[in-house]
């Protein structure tokens, strides 16, 4: 599958971003749009960057929002420390001291998959902080996670071996296998690089402790989800064997009133709406989120 290439090259994403100091590490953060406009915070998900987001960006800096993009720590252009003890909530502080550098107040916030946690430990802080939340394919439910048989390997006792042995290849195949539309070669091969920039792609078995730590946390971050009292928006690829349909399901019925755009095409929409279907999310989150 090769579709069209949808994301800017990596390289003008990345020049595009300054670098700020957080916690002894350097952490890539862009910000568009006007000054003055409303501020939205998007957070990315395992295992890429911040570049997942550059087909949507245009289309909310042009609703006239002031867009913070953000490599998490062990992702992207940001630092990876290789035996740094990664976890969700010291992503969450770190998005706050990014809030904090920027004199950011309250945002709208977007997530995605790994980023659904660290967005659900945000609202379980300080949900007066969050204007508003959109939520993009993630394991928003520890027991309706389905994670891809490769993710289970690495973030087993044979991880740190397999993690060495993951090349371009198997990362293209193991991406391809959770979407349900093509992605252009050439975005994939973006979305590895900044995988693999500093050996990233060894990191993975640290980062995949995210999955015990959202069985951790179940009845913290469900509660920050269902309790939350703002606005809710879900845009959803039903057809991501990862976390798609059935949670959807389980979103329906525990959050009546959040608005949902199920991305069923025809062809369905898998795990990454933003690659799979850019035209839709931009229209779904402007919508949503401008003022």
């Amino acid at each position: 599958m090769t579709g069209e290439r949808v994301l800017p090259p990596l390289r003008t994403w990345t020049e595009g971003g300054s670098f700020q100091r957080i916690g002894g590490h350097r952490v890539f953060v862009r910000r568009d749009g006007p000054a003055d406009g409303a501020p939205v915070t998007l957070v990315h998900g395992f295992p890429t960057s911040s570049h997942d987001w550059a087909a949507v960006v245009p289309a909310l800096v042009a609703a006239g929002l002031r867009v913070t993009t953000l490599d998490l720590l062990g992702f992207g252009e940001s630092d990876k420390p290789r035996r740094h003890r990664y976890s969700v909530l010291d992503q969450a502080s770190l998005v706050e001291e990014v809030w904090r550098h920027h004199g950011t107040g309250t945002t709208a916030l977007v997530v995605h998959d790994y980023g659904v946690s660290v967005g659900q430990e945000l609202l379980a802080r300080d949900p007066a902080r969050i204007t508003r939340v959109a939520w993009l394919n993630g394991g928003l439910y520890p027991d309706l996670h389905r994670p891809v048989r490769v993710q289970r390997l690495l973030h087993g006792p044979l991880g740190p071996l397999l993690a060495h042995l993951t090349t371009r290849r198997r990362f293209a195949a193991t991406l391809r296998a959770v979407l349900a539309r093509p992605v252009h070669d050439e975005d994939v091969h973006d979305l590895w690089a900044a995988v693999s920039r500093a050996g990233g792609h060894r990191l993975a078995p640290r980062l995949l402790r995210y999955i015990d730590e959202r069985s951790l946390y179940a009845a913290r971050w469900a509660s920050a989800l269902e309790d939350f009292p703002g606005p809710a928006l879900f845009v959803w690829g039903p057809a991501d064997p990862i976390s798609g349909a059935h949670v959807l399901a389980r979103i329906r019925a525990r959050l009546p009133r959040a608005e949902v755009v199920e991305l069923a095409g025809p062809p369905a929409v898998g795990h990454y709406p933003q690659l799979e279907d850019p035209e839709a999310v931009s229209a779904a989150l402007t919508g949503f989120l401008a003022p």
